[in-house]
Protein backbone atom coordinates (compact mmCIF):
# COMPACT_ATOMS: atom_id res chain seq x y z
CA UNK A 1 0.00 0.00 0.00
CA UNK A 2 1.00 3.32 -0.69
CA UNK A 3 1.23 4.16 3.10
CA UNK A 4 3.33 1.62 3.92
CA UNK A 5 5.74 2.46 1.50
CA UNK A 6 6.07 6.11 2.17
CA UNK A 7 6.71 5.01 5.90
CA UNK A 8 10.32 6.26 6.57
CA UNK A 9 9.27 9.52 5.01
CA UNK A 10 5.96 10.13 7.33
CA UNK A 11 6.21 8.01 10.36
CA UNK A 12 7.22 7.58 13.31
CA UNK A 13 7.52 4.55 16.23
CA UNK A 14 5.86 4.32 19.07
CA UNK A 15 6.46 0.89 21.11
CA UNK A 16 8.32 -0.86 18.37
CA UNK A 17 4.77 -0.17 16.14
CA UNK A 18 4.98 2.28 13.08
CA UNK A 19 2.58 4.91 13.07
CA UNK A 20 1.84 7.18 10.22
CA UNK A 21 2.32 10.71 10.68
CA UNK A 22 -0.83 11.91 8.57
CA UNK A 23 0.35 15.30 8.21
CA UNK A 24 3.87 14.66 6.52
CA UNK A 25 1.87 11.93 4.64
CA UNK A 26 0.46 14.33 2.52
CA UNK A 27 4.66 15.62 1.24
CA UNK A 28 4.65 13.13 -1.47
CA UNK A 29 1.38 14.63 -3.53
CA UNK A 30 4.01 17.42 -4.22
CA UNK A 31 6.72 14.33 -5.57
CA UNK A 32 5.40 13.59 -9.18
CA UNK A 33 6.86 10.15 -9.46
CA UNK A 34 5.58 8.99 -6.10
CA UNK A 35 2.65 6.19 -5.87
CA UNK A 36 0.73 8.80 -4.25
CA UNK A 37 0.92 11.12 -7.01
CA UNK A 38 0.06 8.14 -9.23
CA UNK A 39 -2.60 7.11 -7.23
CA UNK A 40 -4.01 11.20 -7.14
CA UNK A 41 -3.76 11.78 -10.62
CA UNK A 42 -5.72 8.77 -11.27
CA UNK A 43 -8.10 9.81 -9.09
CA UNK A 44 -8.47 13.29 -10.73
CA UNK A 45 -9.11 12.25 -13.99
CA UNK A 46 -12.24 9.81 -12.85
CA UNK A 47 -13.59 12.97 -10.97
CA UNK A 48 -12.98 15.01 -13.90
CA UNK A 49 -15.15 11.93 -15.95
CA UNK A 50 -17.74 12.16 -12.99
CA UNK A 51 -18.51 15.52 -13.70
CA UNK A 52 -18.59 15.30 -17.32
CA UNK A 53 -20.92 12.90 -16.89
CA UNK A 54 -23.00 14.50 -14.84
CA UNK A 55 -26.69 16.07 -15.99
CA UNK A 56 -26.30 19.82 -16.27
CA UNK A 57 -26.88 21.75 -13.26
CA UNK A 58 -25.49 21.66 -9.72
CA UNK A 59 -23.63 18.71 -9.02
CA UNK A 60 -23.55 17.59 -5.23
CA UNK A 61 -20.04 16.36 -4.29
CA UNK A 62 -18.58 14.51 -0.70
CA UNK A 63 -15.04 13.48 0.02
CA UNK A 64 -14.96 11.06 3.46
CA UNK A 65 -11.57 11.51 5.27
CA UNK A 66 -10.61 14.55 2.65
CA UNK A 67 -6.90 15.28 4.18
CA UNK A 68 -5.58 18.26 2.24
CA UNK A 69 -8.64 17.90 -0.59
CA UNK A 70 -5.60 17.50 -3.32
CA UNK A 71 -8.19 14.74 -5.41
CA UNK A 72 -11.67 16.65 -5.67
CA UNK A 73 -9.64 20.29 -5.30
CA UNK A 74 -7.44 19.29 -7.81
CA UNK A 75 -9.61 18.00 -10.25
CA UNK A 76 -12.07 21.43 -10.42
CA UNK A 77 -9.25 23.63 -10.39
CA UNK A 78 -9.45 23.76 -14.50
CA UNK A 79 -12.67 22.24 -15.19
CA UNK A 80 -15.64 24.06 -16.89
CA UNK A 81 -17.95 22.85 -14.36
CA UNK A 82 -15.79 23.85 -11.50
CA UNK A 83 -18.86 26.40 -10.46
CA UNK A 84 -21.66 23.82 -10.14
CA UNK A 85 -20.15 21.97 -7.32
CA UNK A 86 -21.21 22.42 -4.32
CA UNK A 87 -19.15 20.18 -1.84
CA UNK A 88 -17.99 18.73 1.39
CA UNK A 89 -14.83 17.18 2.66
CA UNK A 90 -15.11 15.71 6.04
CA UNK A 91 -11.36 15.66 7.51
CA UNK A 92 -10.80 14.65 11.19
CA UNK A 93 -6.96 16.58 11.65
CA UNK A 94 -7.63 20.44 11.70
CA UNK A 95 -4.18 21.15 10.20
CA UNK A 96 -4.84 19.43 7.19
CA UNK A 97 -8.63 20.90 7.04
CA UNK A 98 -7.08 24.23 7.14
CA UNK A 99 -5.13 24.07 3.99
CA UNK A 100 -8.43 22.26 1.91
CA UNK A 101 -9.95 25.22 3.11
CA UNK A 102 -7.16 27.57 2.08
CA UNK A 103 -6.59 25.36 -1.04
CA UNK A 104 -10.45 25.75 -2.24
CA UNK A 105 -10.44 29.90 -1.21
CA UNK A 106 -7.26 30.42 -3.23
CA UNK A 107 -8.86 28.62 -6.45
CA UNK A 108 -12.07 30.47 -5.79
CA UNK A 109 -13.99 27.54 -5.16
CA UNK A 110 -16.50 29.25 -3.02
CA UNK A 111 -18.99 26.32 -2.64
CA UNK A 112 -16.58 24.03 -0.79
CA UNK A 113 -17.53 23.06 2.73
CA UNK A 114 -14.45 21.32 4.46
CA UNK A 115 -15.91 20.16 8.13
CA UNK A 116 -13.41 19.27 10.38
CA UNK A 117 -14.59 16.07 12.13
CA UNK A 118 -14.71 12.71 12.15
CA UNK A 119 -15.74 10.99 8.54
CA UNK A 120 -17.16 7.59 9.50
CA UNK A 121 -19.78 9.94 11.18
CA UNK A 122 -23.12 10.13 9.07
CA UNK A 123 -24.71 13.48 10.61
CA UNK A 124 -21.48 15.13 8.68
CA UNK A 125 -23.15 14.01 5.55
CA UNK A 126 -26.67 15.99 6.54
CA UNK A 127 -27.56 18.73 3.81
CA UNK A 128 -25.07 17.32 0.94
CA UNK A 129 -26.64 13.87 0.46
CA UNK A 130 -27.75 12.40 -1.85
CA UNK A 131 -24.66 13.40 -3.65
CA UNK A 132 -23.48 12.40 -7.39
CA UNK A 133 -20.12 12.15 -6.64
CA UNK A 134 -18.74 10.13 -3.49
CA UNK A 135 -15.13 9.75 -2.52
CA UNK A 136 -13.82 7.36 -0.49
CA UNK A 137 -10.60 7.31 -1.01
CA UNK A 138 -7.77 6.47 0.82
CA UNK A 139 -10.30 4.87 3.56
CA UNK A 140 -10.29 1.46 2.62
CA UNK A 141 -6.88 0.47 3.63
CA UNK A 142 -6.86 1.84 7.01
CA UNK A 143 -10.01 0.48 8.24
CA UNK A 144 -11.12 -3.38 9.35
CA UNK A 145 -12.79 -5.85 6.72
CA UNK A 146 -15.70 -5.94 9.07
CA UNK A 147 -15.92 -1.27 8.44
CA UNK A 148 -15.11 -1.85 5.05
CA UNK A 149 -18.29 -4.45 5.01
CA UNK A 150 -20.44 -1.80 7.04
CA UNK A 151 -19.49 1.32 5.38
CA UNK A 152 -20.59 -0.16 1.76
CA UNK A 153 -23.87 -1.29 3.03
CA UNK A 154 -24.45 2.72 4.12
CA UNK A 155 -23.27 4.04 1.18
CA UNK A 156 -26.99 4.40 -0.77
CA UNK A 157 -27.34 6.37 2.15
CA UNK A 158 -24.90 9.02 0.44
CA UNK A 159 -25.69 8.35 -2.86
CA UNK A 160 -28.11 9.82 -5.50
CA UNK A 161 -29.33 7.78 -8.16
CA UNK A 162 -26.56 7.54 -11.13
CA UNK A 163 -23.81 8.47 -8.36
CA UNK A 164 -20.47 7.83 -9.42
CA UNK A 165 -18.30 6.48 -6.38
CA UNK A 166 -14.84 6.57 -6.38
CA UNK A 167 -12.74 4.37 -4.19
CA UNK A 168 -9.09 3.41 -3.53
CA UNK A 169 -7.57 0.38 -1.94
CA UNK A 170 -4.13 -1.08 -2.41
CA UNK A 171 -3.52 -4.23 -3.81
CA UNK A 172 -1.50 -5.78 -0.54
CA UNK A 173 -1.84 -9.43 0.16
CA UNK A 174 -4.01 -10.83 0.79
CA UNK A 175 -5.97 -8.72 -2.25
CA UNK A 176 -9.16 -8.10 -0.77
CA UNK A 177 -10.04 -5.46 -3.95
CA UNK A 178 -12.20 -8.40 -5.94
CA UNK A 179 -13.74 -9.06 -2.45
CA UNK A 180 -14.89 -4.61 -2.54
CA UNK A 181 -16.30 -4.97 -5.59
CA UNK A 182 -18.74 -7.82 -4.84
CA UNK A 183 -19.38 -6.03 -1.89
CA UNK A 184 -20.44 -3.14 -3.57
CA UNK A 185 -22.35 -5.08 -6.92
CA UNK A 186 -24.22 -6.42 -3.75
CA UNK A 187 -25.21 -2.84 -2.05
CA UNK A 188 -26.39 -1.88 -5.65
CA UNK A 189 -22.84 -0.56 -7.63
CA UNK A 190 -22.09 -1.50 -11.01
CA UNK A 191 -18.20 -1.74 -12.09
CA UNK A 192 -17.84 1.24 -14.14
CA UNK A 193 -13.48 0.74 -14.40
CA UNK A 194 -10.65 -0.61 -12.39
CA UNK A 195 -7.31 0.53 -12.59
CA UNK A 196 -4.75 -1.98 -13.54
CA UNK A 197 -4.31 -4.69 -11.26
CA UNK A 198 -1.08 -5.03 -11.98
CA UNK A 199 -0.52 -2.06 -9.97
CA UNK A 200 0.28 -2.18 -6.39
CA UNK A 201 -2.86 0.27 -5.72
CA UNK A 202 -6.19 0.24 -6.87
CA UNK A 203 -8.38 2.91 -8.16
CA UNK A 204 -12.58 1.66 -8.70
CA UNK A 205 -15.30 4.05 -10.29
CA UNK A 206 -18.87 2.31 -9.48
CA UNK A 207 -21.88 3.74 -10.19
CA UNK A 208 -24.86 3.81 -7.81
CA UNK A 209 -27.93 1.24 -9.59
CA UNK A 210 -30.07 0.73 -6.43
CA UNK A 211 -32.35 2.80 -4.78
CA UNK A 212 -31.38 5.77 -2.34
CA UNK A 213 -31.87 5.32 1.39
CA UNK A 214 -33.01 7.97 4.20
CA UNK A 215 -30.05 9.32 5.87
CA UNK A 216 -29.48 7.81 9.17
CA UNK A 217 -27.41 10.95 10.95
CA UNK A 218 -26.81 8.24 14.29
CA UNK A 219 -25.12 5.83 11.85
CA UNK A 220 -21.34 5.44 12.63
CA UNK A 221 -19.24 3.74 9.71
CA UNK A 222 -15.56 2.90 10.73
CA UNK A 223 -12.91 2.92 12.93
CA UNK A 224 -10.03 4.90 10.99
CA UNK A 225 -6.92 2.30 12.52
CA UNK A 226 -4.33 3.05 9.94
CA UNK A 227 -2.02 0.73 7.98
CA UNK A 228 0.59 0.29 9.87
CA UNK A 229 -1.28 -0.10 13.06
CA UNK A 230 -4.00 -2.40 11.24
CA UNK A 231 -0.74 -4.51 10.11
CA UNK A 232 0.59 -4.37 13.58
CA UNK A 233 -2.20 -5.77 14.93
CA UNK A 234 -3.42 -8.36 12.31
CA UNK A 235 -2.78 -12.04 14.05
CA UNK A 236 -1.64 -14.71 11.70
CA UNK A 237 -4.16 -15.93 9.07
CA UNK A 238 -6.66 -12.68 9.34
CA UNK A 239 -7.13 -10.89 6.64
CA UNK A 240 -6.51 -6.93 6.40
Amino acid sequence: MIQHKLASQASFSTRNVTVVDWRAWHDDYHQPDSMLSQRLRIVQHQIRQALDDCPPGRVRAISLCAGQGHDLLGALARHSRRQDVAARLVELDAHNAAIARRTALTAGLHNIDVVTGDAALMRHYHGMVPANIVLACGVFGNITNCDIERTLAYLPQLCAPGATLIWTRHRHRPDQVPWICHRLEQAGFQQHWLSDPHQDFAVGVHRFTGQPQPLDPTARLFTFIGYDLLTATTTPGESQ
